[in-house]
């Protein structure tokens, strides 16, 4: 097949406007963010510290998700919350992304406190450590990203295109990597790999099948679209996987 000239490929940026979900999320997180200084006792309250959880402080595993640090850590969570999770919204339909989100970020906070219970020195300063951010949830929407569109590219650093399939593995392994050699970076790479391990988890568990469900819901969609322009319809569920949009 011929490549196609250059000057007919075209780049876009991002995924298109804000999902419902993900625009509630990027709001409320701002919000948290632009009140934090008013209030430094609430955001302390709120932020996942292990010995806190231990002792009955348990909103934490949630509420440190709407926690940043500073203009930088906010930016680009909320910028992965909005290239990785509007699509991810759109396909999945609002609720399962919404469960999938905090599922991934509740995950990621329990790994947190479960490796700070361990008899380490690395350990031990977690134990007393508070961990703020998105990035646990974040880590999952990248690995379902990852999952869901494997083959698509994403700019690597900003600089180098690579399969997002690839890209969930070098991140992983980034993550994985700092974990065992952090030394008291102010990072909790931990919680990152909690929020990988339970984003796979979720897709791959029996319980939990979005995947064929997005496949489906993208395949229905393209055969509406067509019906709509050229009069092709749709046909039943059962078959839909084996029938092509002319």
């Amino acid at each position: 097949m011929r490549r196609p000239p250059s000057r007919d490929m075209s780049y876009a940026f991002g995924p298109g406007p804000l999902s419902p979900a993900v625009k509630a999320l990027i709001i409320a997180n701002i919000a948290m963010f632009v009140a934090m200084p008013f209030a430094p006792s609430i955001a302390a309250a709120l932020a996942l510290v292990p010995v806190a959880v231990v002792h009955g402080y348990l909103w934490q595993v949630v509420t440190y998700m709407f926690l940043h640090g500073g203009l930088a850590h906010i930016f680009f969570n909320m910028l992965a919350l909005w290239m990785f999770g509007t699509e991810l919204e759109r396909m999945w339909g609002t609720r399962f992304f919404v469960r999938f989100y905090f599922a991934t970020g509740i995950a990621a906070a329990v790994t947190t406190i479960v490796f700070a219970l361990l008899p380490l020195a690395m350990a031990g300063r977690l134990y007393y450590s508070p961990t703020i951010g998105a990035s646990g949830a974040i880590y999952g929407l990248l690995l379902a990203y990852g999952l869901t569109f494997p083959n698509r590219l994403l700019m690597l650093f900003l600089l180098f295109p690579v399969p997002a399939k690839y890209a969930v593995m070098i991140f992983g392994g980034i993550e994985l990597f700092l974990s065992a050699s952090d030394a008291g970076s102010g990072v909790a790479h931990i919680t990152h790999l909690g929020g990988l391990a339970a984003g796979y988890a979720l897709l791959r568990g029996r319980r939990f099948r979005p995947i064929e469900e997005a496949r489906y819901r993208y395949l229905r969609w393209k055969m509406e679209r067509a019906r709509k322009k050229f009069g092709v319809y749709s046909g039943g569920r059962k078959d839909d996987w084996d029938r092509h949009v002319h």
